[in-house]
């Protein structure tokens, strides 16, 4: 059984969360206290800076909180594999940051962590409400993941599709690029009233 560590309980962390449960997994639940909730009674709660029990490791907060996780983290990661979920866009402008023009957040992410610490993007272009309702339109939610950790990607596939959802490798992390385009475009839409919070891409069978 797969164990996974998220860190973060918002929205994303929830919805991730609850998939993680129909697939059987082991869950720990990390935010800045370990109050627990009644939303995920079989979790295990963690402080952040407490030990991350799971094998994957989900960064489940926004970009800018990265660097107070590495703070805690970056030398306690050996042998995980992390999961970068995040999207940058500055609604001042919507437009994508200077700084990760040309790149990505998960390959800026992999260059902070040591070389036995695994990167995957995963869920940046999954709005929660297609996580939670496992469904996008009249077809299964899918999943798209980037990485260059065979094992690793492997984990993951098993616990989207146990749940329910369509899980579809795009190769390795220099897809995190395309992914985040994507996921960029969507939360443009998203927010200027072109589509719906509840919507999204999706890939046909």
């Amino acid at each position: 059984m797969t164990s996974i560590s998220i860190i973060g309980r918002g929205k994303m962390g929830s919805a991730i969360a609850n998939i993680a449960a129909l697939a059987g997994a082991d869950i720990q639940l990390v935010n800045r206290t370990a109050k627990a909730t009644k939303d995920h009674p079989d979790a295990r709660y963690a402080a952040l800076g407490d030990d991350l029990t799971g094998e994957l490791v989900v960064l489940a907060v926004p970009y800018g909180a990265y660097p107070n996780i590495l703070r805690h983290y970056r030398d306690r990661l050996g042998g995980k594999v992390v999961i970068d979920i995040s999207n940058t866009i500055d609604f001042t402008t919507y437009e994508q940051p200077e700084a990760l023009v040309g790149t990505s957040t998960a390959l800026e992410l992999a260059k902070q962590l040591p070389g036995d610490v695994a990167v995957l993007k995963a869920f940046n272009a999954n709005l929660a409400e297609t996580l939670i309702t496992r469904t996008n339109g009249t077809t299964a939610t899918t999943v798209l993941f980037a990485g260059d950790d065979a094992e690793g990607k492997i984990a993951l596939a098993e616990i989207i599709r146990a749940a329910g959802l369509r899980a579809v490798d795009v190769g390795p992390l220099q897809r995190s690029r395309q992914l985040e385009a994507l996921g960029f475009l969507q939360m443009v839409l998203a927010s200027s009233g072109k589509t719906r919070f509840e919507s999204g891409f999706t890939l046909l069978p």
